[in-house]
């Protein structure tokens, strides 16, 4: 069932959003060769919980049979995808690519956002998949207005990465986002224009294209949660939650 929030709800969101940005603004402060992603972790977890939040991915468990996750954050390097488990013993090296996935509980409203960095210098090939990525986040955004639908922020995202040449992660979708971390509606990243669940005013959303330099064949680490491509080509992921008001969608989680 899709929630639509009030406009106090909104506020409160935007308090979850302001934070979960920060942690990532924390990130670009200090991802760098010789850092490990459980020292990011650590600078994570102490941010939310001195703004009086609870980190939304720790002990998070979308299944029974699932391993609790145990970070803050989900770090992953080069060629993870998604859900990447902080470590001290996973050190950052110099040309790296690390995906920071976040999010924050506050008065109980979630802001969930991504962001991929570069390690120092990174090569002209991996600067190229996160300047794809983090565009094709922004061309979604500007299609998520009342009246559009999901699949008009699918197509958004597919109408331009795929002429570059870039695969598209097809097992995991953007999500609704509010008094749960995740709600309806799924948001894909890709789709055909006019078609899915449409889009209102008052509703909140993450919206997160999850790209791979190679094909789309992705696989699962045996932890159980970090996901990879299958042919150990590079990965990036962008994300940012948004509410959807009259005059178009505002962004919750303004990392810059």
């Amino acid at each position: 069932m899709i929630k639509i929030k009030s406009a106090e709800e909104i506020n409160l969101m935007r308090i979850a959003g302001r934070v979960t940005a920060e942690v990532l603004m924390i990130m670009r402060e200090n991802v760098k060769p010789g850092i490990s992603t459980g020292e990011l972790d650590k600078l994570a977890e102490d941010h939310i919980r001195k703004n009086n939040g609870i980190p939304a991915f720790k002990n998070y468990r979308p299944a029974l049979s699932m391993t609790p996750f145990p970070g803050t954050i989900c770090a992953s390097i080069n060629e993870e995808i998604v859900h990447g488990i902080p470590s001290y013993d996973r050190i950052l090296q110099e040309g790296d690519i690390l995906s920071v996935d976040v999010g924050a509980c506050i008065n109980g409203f979630f802001g969930d956002a991504a962001c991929t960095y570069p390690v120092g210098e990174i090569s002209a090939e991996r600067q190229k998949l996160l300047n794809a990525t983090e565009e094709a986040l922004n061309l979604a955004i500007k299609a998520a207005i009342s009246g559009n639908t999901v699949g008009d922020i699918g197509w958004a995202v597919e109408s331009y990465i795929k002429p570059l040449g870039f695969g598209i992660v097809r097992d995991y979708t953007g999500h609704g986002v509010g008094k749960k971390l995740h709600e309806a509606p799924q948001v894909p990243n890709y789709g055909l224009p006019n078609n899915g669940v449409t889009l209102q005013t008052g509703m909140t959303i993450a919206i997160e294209p999850m790209i791979m330099a190679g094909n789309e064949e992705t696989k699962t680490a045996d932890n159980g949660w970090t996901v990879l491509t299958v042919d150990g080509s590079d990965a990036a992921h962008f994300e940012r939650s948004i509410v959807i008001l009259d005059d178009g969608p505002e962004i919750l989680t303004a990392w810059s």
